[in-house]
C-alpha cells in the first residue's frame, strides 16, 4: 500500500469527514402480503460517539447477517454528493440514513474508492470491501419494489467497511486516507464487473476482494 498526506481536518470545509453515524434496531414490517424483519430503518444519533466494534456498530443491528452485515459489510457509507443526484436529478427526498447507511459522508468519491483502502475516522481504522448490491428490502424502505433496480443503475451504491480497528465515531470526525493498494480496483470497477467480463477478470486480482465477491465472478465467467 502506499500513503497518500493526509488532508486537513476542519470538518466544515470540503475536506472529507462525517456528516452523521446512524444506527437502528430490527424492526417488522408489513410488504406484499407477508411481515418481513428488517434493520433497514437508521436514524442520525446526533453529536454522541459512538463504538464500533466487532461487525457492527453500537445500537445498530441487521435481520439476516447471512447477507447483511458481518465483516465484510461492517460499516456501510453512503455519500452527501451522491444523496445529491438522487434529490436533484431523481426527484428524492434524500437525507442522511435514508438509504441505511451507518455512516453519512462528505467529501469522498465512493465510487473512486479502492477494494482495500483504509481510513482513519474518529479512533477507528475501517477497510473498503466491496459497493452495495441492494436487496427488496431498499425497495421496502423506499416504499417503491423498483428501486433497487434504480439504485444499482444509477452506480451510486456507496461502500461497505470492514473494521480493522475498533474505537468510537462521531460526526464531524475526519476521515483521513491512510492508505491505498496499488492495483487500482475500485468500487466502480466492482460494480461493472458484474456485467463486463473484462472487468471481473481485473476484479479477480484484488486480493482484499471478498470471498463471496470473487466466488461470483468466478462462477459467471464460467
Amino acid at each position: 500500500m502506499t500513503s497518500p498526506p493526509s488532508p486537513p481536518t476542519d470538518a466544515s470545509s470540503d475536506a472529507p469527514h462525517l456528516v452523521s453515524v446512524n444506527v437502528g434496531g430490527v424492526r417488522e414490517v408489513a410488504w406484499r402480503g407477508e411481515r418481513v424483519r428488517t434493520g433497514i430503518w437508521k436514524a442520525p444519533v446526533g453529536d454522541r460517539a459512538v463504538a464500533v466494534r466487532g461487525v457492527n456498530l453500537e445500537g445498530d443491528d441487521q435481520a439476516d447477517r447471512t447477507v447483511h452485515g458481518g465483516a465484510d459489510k461492517a460499516v456501510y457509507a453512503y455519500a452527501v454528493e451522491d444523496y445529491a443526484h438522487w434529490r436533484d436529478v431523481r426527484a428524492v427526498d434524500a437525507g442522511p440514513a435514508l438509504f441505511g447507511e451507518n455512516l453519512t459522508v462528505r467529501g469522498l468519491d465512493l465510487r473512486a474508492a479502492i477494494v482495500g483502502e483504509r481510513w482513519r475516522v474518529g479512533s477507528t481504522v475501517l477497510e473498503v470491501a466491496q459497493p452495495r448490491l441492494p436487496c427488496f428490502k431498499l425497495g421496502i424502505r423506499m416504499g417503491d419494489a423498483l428501486f433497487p433496480k434504480r439504485f444499482l443503475a444509477v452506480d451510486r451504491l456507496g461502500a461497505y467497511l470492514r473494521i480493522v480497528e475498533e474505537g468510537e465515531v462521531r460526526a464531524g470526525d475526519p476521515i483521513v486516507v491512510l492508505a491505498r493498494p496499488a492495483h487500482g480496483i475500485t468500487l466502480a470497477r466492482m460494480a461493472r464487473s458484474l456485467r463486463d467480463a473484462a472487468a471481473a477478470r481485473a476484479v479477480l486480482a484484488a486480493p482484499e476482494l471478498p470471498a463471496r465477491w470473487r466466488e461470483m465472478l468466478v462462477s459467471r465467467l464460467g
